[in-house]
């Protein structure tokens, strides 16, 4: 039943989604980091709004800079700049899948632009960063890399992986380690 569920969804969802986080803002059809300078997540620790005036492609997306010298530094290092797993929150490509979110929660971890959904996400995901790096990398390769993301989503949600946990046992854990709660977390039932 569960696979005739996942390929009515594939088939409904082909398609749909994006298989790298962007956006489209006025004549750029792939936005990356919702127009945010990537150099300056490295140099300044902050979000910076780039300049539609001053763009760069790197694996089909584009990227916006603060300034000629940032747009200069992507240029001769894309990888080193561009967010990991095309920008999707890195809290979610540990488990297979691919969650759309803005570009201002981030954390620059081992050289390596990380993007999350909140500061929940990216609390719980830094309690293991290296072994959800390791799984995420994994993941993007074997099985997210070019899949759209509704796509992808939809046989996650219904096949999860067997190290998945939920928000509740993600706060739980980080209350045992840290004994308070992640930023914005509920408090227990």
């Amino acid at each position: 039943m569960n696979r005739l569920l996942v390929t009515i969804a594939v088939l409904l969802l082909a398609g749909c989604g994006t298989v790298h986080n962007t956006v489209r803002d006025g004549a750029d059809e792939r936005l990356a980091l919702r127009g945010n300078d990537p150099v300056a997540y490295f140099t300044e620790g902050r979000p910076v709004k780039g300049d539609p005036a001053l763009r760069a492609v790197h694996d089909g997306d584009v990227y916006r800079f603060a300034s000629e010298a940032n747009k200069r530094l992507f240029e001769a290092e894309p990888k080193k700049y561009a967010p990991a797993w095309t920008g999707f929150c890195a809290s979610g490509v540990h488990y297979g899948l691919k969650a759309a979110i803005g570009a201002d929660v981030f954390s620059v971890y081992r050289g390596r632009l990380f993007l999350f959904g909140s500061e929940r996400s990216k609390a719980n995901w830094s309690m293991d960063a290296d072994d959800n790096i390791r799984l995420g990398d994994e993941y993007w390769e074997k099985e997210l890399k070019d899949v759209p993301y509704r796509v992808q989503n939809a046989k996650r949600l219904i096949f999860k992986v067997a190290h998945y946990k939920t928000d509740r046992e993600l706060d739980a854990e980080h209350l045992r380690r840290y004994g308070k709660l992640p930023p914005g977390a509920p408090p227990p039932r």
